[in-house]
């Protein structure tokens, strides 16, 4: 099915869903699934559009909310705000009780990080007056505004929207934490500390997960004790710690490694009537490899799967990076190996520092087998994946293969970058090969507009007249 979508970048999808897919088989779980891998993928967000048209036509077929979300994130993240906002009409009129907060929350974070703030306001006013008519907007539409700008660290920008419109919207401790979380991201201690106080002043009771900001505000500067006293505060004021604070306090003592601490409030979990979850684990796991305690950490690890608590892209990454800092190159591929072998997709960070691990330990081919594993399981990898690939082949004289992979990176509807085709450029004599390459170059860019860095083809070259 992605393929088939795929391969019709530039065609009607309809004809071939049509010819494809029965009616029969449209189930939610199915577009849901389809949706998610398109998204997964970085697959053009247009196709996905009609995909998800194409399923509203089944009779049988009831359209959910992760459906449409899937889509819009799809539309927005490649900046197709016209076609986002005509799906959100047609939605309004057809299926209202699809639009939940979080197809908003997709839409105002996109236009908020690509557009102005000026934009991001009327896109706000248009949802209130135009998408969700009828509801009346209060504090939690407010929070998603709010949250808009602070995901994307626009503190300034955010205040300036709380201190213009909190009269209207009444805003709650979400709204404070939203904000409070939002300075924590920036990275200032200090506006965490003074906007605490404002917090107060207004009125607001700190809660767990206020607490939990400011501890890991704290812990990533390195000011773990800092973060221990405001556990004390918290055990003081009847605010039960969760799994969430305890995890933080662990990776705090994990970066100023204090390796029995944070063993001794993983231990405390259970004691504290919490258990245990992915993200405490990491924690410890982290805290270990910082410690060069591979082992223990690798312990961690068999001890999740006997528990029955899934490792996730942070266990891996993490442990990747202990071996690679500590042991030999076969531990590595025994653990690419298990990954593998679970099905486990890592995410793109991952993917690139494996990539570039073997390739710079001479591992070509299992540089590859993550290159078809990827392409196997419905994901695109990173371009900058394909960079560090294609230099490893052209420089042991695979350009063929180097083509191949610039080809499959295309086709997935994922721009390659102006490095990687030069290079290309200057390895080849087979020029109706590179004609080729550029062709589904010039091709994407009709429906996707490359930024900078991307590949423009041939017409940049100064090799090919």
């Amino acid at each position: 099915m992605l393929m088939l979508i795929r391969l019709r970048q530039n065609q009607p999808l309809q004809p071939t869903l049509l010819q494809f897919i029965p009616p029969a088989i449209l189930s939610t779980s199915f577009v849901e699934n389809v949706l998610g891998q398109l998204f997964a993928s970085h697959s053009n967000g247009l196709k996905a559009l009609e995909f998800f048209k194409f399923s509203l036509q089944g009779l049988q077929f009831h359209p959910s909310s992760d459906a449409l979300e899937k889509t819009l994130h799809i539309l927005a993240r490649m900046r197709y705000f016209d076609k986002a906002w005509e799906l959100l009409e047609e939605i309004r009129k057809t299926h209202p009780a699809l639009l939940k907060l979080k197809s908003m929350s997709i839409m105002l974070s996109k236009i908020a990080k690509y557009k102005s703030y000026e934009e991001t306001l009327e896109a706000f006013r248009r949802m209130e007056c135009d998408i969700f008519v009828g509801r009346k907007f209060g504090a939690d539409e407010f929070n998603v505004l709010i949250k808009a700008f602070c995901t994307q660290r626009q503190m300034k920008e955010a205040r300036s929207v709380f201190r213009k419109m909190h009269e209207r919207f009444s805003p709650n401790t979400k709204t404070m934490n939203i904000l409070l979380l939002g300075f924590k991201e920036s990275g200032d201690v200090t506006s965490v500390e003074l906007f605490c106080h404002e917090m107060a002043k207004r009125g607001f009771k700190p809660d767990s997960i206020t607490y939990n900001i400011r501890m890991d505000a704290y812990c990533k500067k390195g000011r773990f004790v800092d973060g221990l006293r405001l556990l004390e505060e918290m055990e003081r004021r009847n605010c039960i710690p969760t799994i969430e604070t305890i995890t933080t306090l662990i990776h705090g003592a994990g970066l100023v490694r204090n390796t029995s601490k944070a063993r001794q409030l993983f231990d405390e979990i259970p004691l504290r009537n919490l258990v245990p979850d992915s993200g405490a684990y990491n924690a410890l796991i982290s805290s270990l490899v910082r410690s060069e305690d591979i082992n223990s950490a690798l312990s961690l690890m068999d001890e999740m799967v006997e528990k029955n608590i899934e490792h996730d892209s942070v266990t891996y990454h993490t442990i990747f990076l202990g071996l690679m800092r500590s042991r030999s190159i076969e531990a590595v591929i025994e653990l690419y190996h298990k990954m593998t072998e679970r099905n486990f997709v890592p995410k793109s960070t991952t993917v690139v520092m494996l990539m570039k691990y073997f390739c710079q330990n001479s591992q070509l081919d299992l540089s590859l087998s993550l290159w078809r594993y990827l392409l196997n399981k419905g994901y695109c990898p990173h371009s900058h994946a394909l960079d560090i690939l294609i230099t490893a082949l052209c420089s042991r004289g695979l350009v063929q293969v180097a083509f191949e992979c610039s080809k499959q990176l295309l086709e997935r509807g994922r721009h390659m970058s102006e490095a990687s085709f030069l290079m290309l450029e200057r390895q080849t004599g087979n020029i109706d090969q590179l004609k080729k390459l550029d062709q589904m170059i010039k091709k994407l860019q009709t429906v996707l507009p490359p930024s900078r860095g991307h590949a423009k083809g041939i017409s940049s070259s100064k090799v090919i007249e």
